[in-house]
């Protein structure tokens, strides 16, 4: 009997890339262009897992929904100039490239991505870091409701032909735990992020991680591995990229 394909959907900015440099000094010159006061980083960063219109009309709920827009589109032109500043980098947190070499390494799993970011910022991050051909689905907010709406997991799982109860999403925002949640799958919590590890674990999260080195051991712990036939280790690997 083939087991089933399990799939590692991770979040992107503040799970696997430590983005908030660029986020905080993005949004800082979309508010100034527009004269707004300049917000507490830890209230930008609050947001950080929402699509930008949802995460701009956090920010700003007393704004006419044109001017929000325009705050959108000025926080994206910002966004690629910030880019392009060398003391602004979006590096990985410490340990996720070793454990996502470890996990596409392996006959089992699955990987993918479900953000808040769009596809081109997601490609370039993905890119930057030699990343993109470890994930068979990346699903973002361009083509699915904001999280915690469980569109992206949904789309996720259909992908790569995973059940909800073989998925497991890792994320550092509420929002990402609601979104798994809902989706029926289980959740992991990081707690190096942008959301505390009590606000993740009231959210539903079944486990909060303190390093990608604990990841494996809890995955292992979640699904029992001994035995997985052979059948299912060749499925797995034709389905993922070279």
């Amino acid at each position: 009997m083939t087991a089933p394909l399990r799939l590692i959907v991770f979040d992107c900015d503040g799970t696997l890339i430590d983005s908030q440099h660029m986020i905080v000094a993005a949004m800082a010159h979309a508010f100034a262009a527009h004269g707004l006061a300049e917000l507490p980083r830890e209230r930008v960063l609050s947001i950080v897992g929402l699509s930008l219109d949802e995460a701009l009309a956090a920010l700003l709920p007393q704004a006419e929904a044109g001017f929000r827009r325009r705050v959108t589109d000025s926080y994206r032109d910002a966004f690629f100039e910030v880019r392009q500043r060398a003391d602004l980098a979006e590096p990985l947190f410490p340990g996720a490239r070793e454990a996502i070499d470890a996990l596409h390494a392996r006959g089992d799993v699955l990987l993918g991505i479900a953000t808040g970011k769009s596809q081109r910022g997601l490609a370039h991050a993905l890119e930057t870091h030699g990343l993109r051909d470890y994930f068979v689905t990346l699903q973002t907010a361009d083509d699915a409701p904001s999280k915690p709406h469980p569109e992206m997991l949904h789309r996720a799982m259909r992908a790569a032909g995973a059940g909800a109860a073989d998925t497991v999403l890792i994320g550092d925002t509420s929002y990402d735990i609601e979104m798994a949640r809902a989706a029926g799958t289980h959740a992991f919590g990081v707690d190096w992020g942008y959301h505390p590890a009590e606000m993740l674990r009231q959210s539903g999260a079944h486990q909060v991680l303190s390093s990608f080195a604990a990841l494996a051991p809890a995955l292992d712990t979640l699904w029992d591995e001994a035995g997985v036939p052979e059948t299912a280790r060749m499925a797995v690997q034709g389905r993922q990229k070279p």
